[in-house]
């Protein structure tokens, strides 16, 4: 009887030593989903200033950081710090068991000197080359960016950016004349091709006073050139916590092939009319947790990734994925799957969110040759507001279109196939949108399995659209284009912001 007892005390300990501070959040899923795990940095510290960096803005700092670097690594890891200051630098690459630690006023800044991020790679075939991220680095472990700091990407000198966005009321009250302010600092125009009498300026042939060369060709060769902010690939146990993501050129947050990924407390923003200004892109992720996190951007919020075609799933699915208490304003959309997600989508939980001004609420969108399949989805607990367009948009047809370049034409039609199935939605209600509800399959690949479960859609213009698509369930669903009652919105507010009214300061 003492060695049962002692057995079962021993497994008690066991189980609470396996808590973490993340654990709490994992309570009452509808599914079991893996639990992540706290990254761990060694005791050792050191600050940039000590590798003869200047925070003015103006120095290149880019040696100072790769000096830094290479000496923690020597050391076996430890806290870079960086201190209250602008610093300028090229392309920062990560070593394992590393703090990239931001003082509550430091500012990582993004060189505008293109030359420093193209990677030495031969040209690609349309006569691009890769470069790399401002911060990037591949098969680490152990790595954590923190701390309240910023980084700021300067993506203006490197986003093209079509007329037809800037040129509106709602940008020039927010933002000024940004099409007057691109074409001051010189560049090269080129009609938009998906908008007729509409033009795109790309930073192209800049005046030489801003001393940012091209490095390409072709203003559109170029184009394709701009670099994601943070980019960390084929790892294991990567944090960023709390750090602000301002302006990339591209992506903002894009780790790929990662196990174990934690994003928590993070502000994510660009202009809403950034050329592809995605938040986050995590692609074929094992097991990850984003909490707490603040976006506004020019493109997708929370945008799930696994891969086009074989290499998609030779990367593995998309699995044991938690997203909870995090809110997106403009976006095109909230929460998003796609549209490459060959290697499949398992187990991804979304709960307690909230999701207002986004083109899209719940955005899942591919197309043949980089479709994929869906295993326990669920998205529940989740408020959205002034959805411009679809509450809930499920599509089979997307086309992936770059600015002023037709979809594209490289994909295997012929195989994956989008399977939106195994979804569901639950306890979720929008206040206003364009369309409640917007689902497209295929011929003969029908968007099917899809419940909808305590959802609530009012203040719409259009009901439920659906083609292709067959075992669609509504449960206990209310879809009214009538506004919603005063009070009832109240009440609403009330329980989903804890009693605070976002939009009493408006």
């Amino acid at each position: 009887m003492r060695k049962l007892i002692l057995s079962v005390l021993s497994l008690v300990c066991v189980a609470a030593m396996a808590q973490t501070k993340y654990s709490h959040y994992y309570q009452n899923l509808p599914c079991a989903v893996e639990e992540v795990k706290e990254v761990v940095i060694p005791d050792y510290t050191v600050t940039l200033t000590d590798f003869g960096a200047v925070g003015d803005g103006v120095t290149d700092n880019t040696e100072a950081f790769a000096k830094a670097l290479k000496h923690l690594k020597k050391q076996g890891g430890g806290h870079l710090v960086v201190p209250d200051g602008k610093w300028l630098t090229g392309p920062v690459k990560l070593v394992s068991n590393l703090d990239l630690h931001l003082a509550d006023n430091a500012v990582i800044l993004g060189s505008t000197n293109k030359e420093l991020y193209v990677q030495k790679s031969d040209s690609l075939r349309d006569g691009s080359k890769k470069c790399h991220a401002l911060i990037y680095g591949s098969k680490l472990e152990n790595v954590s960016i923190t701390g309240n700091g910023t980084i700021d990407g300067q993506g203006f000198f490197w986003r093209p950016i079509k007329q037809k966005k800037v040129q509106n009321p709602e940008v020039i009250a927010a933002d000024g004349d940004v099409w007057e302010q691109a074409n001051a600092m010189g560049g090269v125009l080129r009609p938009d091709g998906n908008s007729k009498n509409w033009k795109i300026w790309y930073p192209f042939n800049l005046k030489k006073e801003y001393n940012v060369p091209n490095i390409a060709s072709d203003p559109v060769i170029q184009e394709k050139m701009r670099p994601h902010l943070v980019n960390i690939t084929d790892s294991k146990n990567i944090l960023v916590e709390h750090v602000h993501l301002l302006n990339s050129p591209k992506f903002h947050l894009v780790p790929t092939r990662v196990q174990n990924l934690i994003i928590d407390g993070v502000t994510i923003r660009c202009p809403h009319w950034a050329q592809n200004g995605d938040a986050m892109d995590p692609g074929n992720i094992q097991v990850a947790l984003i909490v707490n996190c603040n976006i506004s951007c020019g493109d997708d919020g929370i945008c799930m990734k696994g891969g086009v075609g074989q290499k998609g799933v030779d990367a593995g699915p998309q699995r044991d994925f938690l997203i909870t208490n995090d809110t997106v304003y403009r976006a095109h959309g909230g929460f998003v799957i796609g549209s490459e997600f060959s290697g499949g989508m398992q187990r991804l939980v979304v709960k307690d969110c909230r999701f207002e001004g986004t083109d899209i609420g719940c955005r899942f969108k591919s197309a043949p040759g980089r479709g994929g399949w869906c295993e326990d989805i669920y998205c529940y607990d989740i408020i959205m507001k002034d959805i411009r367009e679809s509450a809930f948009l499920i599509s089979s047809g997307y086309a992936d279109k770059g600015a002023g370049v037709s979809a594209t034409d490289s994909d295997n039609k012929d195989a994956f196939f989008p399977d939106w199935s195994n979804i569901t939605f639950r306890n979720i209600t929008c206040v206003g949108s364009k369309q409640a509800v917007d689902i497209q399959g295929l011929k003969g690949k029908p968007v099917h399995n899809i419940l909808f479960d305590n959802v609530t859609i009012l203040g719409n213009k259009k009901g439920i659209k659906l083609e292709f698509a067959e075992d669609i369930n509504f449960v206990n669903c209310q879809i009214n284009p009538k506004p919603m009652p005063v009070t009832d919105y109240k009440k609403i507010k009330n329980v989903l912001y804890n009693g605070k009214d976002p939009d009493a300061a408006e």
